[in-house]
């Protein structure tokens, strides 16, 4: 009778009982997203920095402190074995989970190393841990930076600021490739509204064709 009603339950919701439990070796993506297998996991409760995210020594020296988590994480366990209970599955299809190696909770080992922070917006959990890893200075709280929700706050906006242009009658925008070519992208063109205008690195808006040709600039093939 157990075994037909347990052949009912599985019939019934099978997708729910699969999903709940996975596991498998881990690739690390950036401090706070991994595979799990052929899973792409966000870590449940913890922020990392973004890779390329900056942060800022004691002696005011800038450095990607993003990239630095991330291989930080690597070390400690990429190509291992973990195990993950699945919590919910974010905006951009990620599995929200949390996860173990060797029975250790991987959040909480990455916030107590300060590696990563409490994402508080979403869980408590690890509240304590970065408290105690911000009394103790231990890793990013070695250093001055945003929270990484901050900082993905504030490269939106910029974005949102770069890729529309400061005066409407001066709306063609000037991009360098990253082999050095200079392009310039007509509004309606195919890569014009994705294009972001980086005025830090020589790139500019043009009030004409004949403006942007001027400068060096060629029109873009699409």
């Amino acid at each position: 009778m157990l075994r037909i009603s347990l052949l009912i339950v599985l019939t019934m919701f099978p997708a729910a009982i699969i999903a709940q439990g996975f596991g498998g070796p881990v690739r690390v993506i950036d401090g706070d997203t991994l595979d799990v297998g052929a899973t792409r996991v966000r870590l449940h409760g913890i922020d990392a920095p973004e890779l390329g995210q900056r942060c800022t020594n004691a002696d005011g020296v800038a450095w990607d402190c993003g990239t630095w988590a991330a291989d930080q994480v690597r070390r400690r366990i990429g190509g291992r074995m973990a195990r993950c209970d699945t919590v919910d599955t974010d905006r951009y299809g990620r599995t929200v989970a949390t996860c173990a190696v060797a029975g250790q909770d991987v959040g909480r080992m990455l916030v107590t190393e300060g590696l990563a922070l409490a994402y508080r917006k979403y869980s408590m959990a690890y509240d304590l841990d970065e408290k105690r890893a911000v009394i103790a200075g231990i890793g990013l709280h070695a250093h001055r930076f945003d929270r990484p929700a901050d900082h993905r706050r504030t490269v939106r906006e910029d974005r949102a600021t770069q890729t529309a242009a400061p005066d409407p009658d001066c709306a063609i925008k000037g991009n360098i490739s990253r082999s050095g070519k200079r392009i310039h992208h007509l509004p309606g063109q195919a890569d014009y509204a994705r294009t972001v205008i980086r005025p830090g690195q020589g790139e500019r808006w043009f009030c004409s064709e004949a403006e942007a040709r001027a400068a060096g600039w060629r029109r873009a093939r699409r």
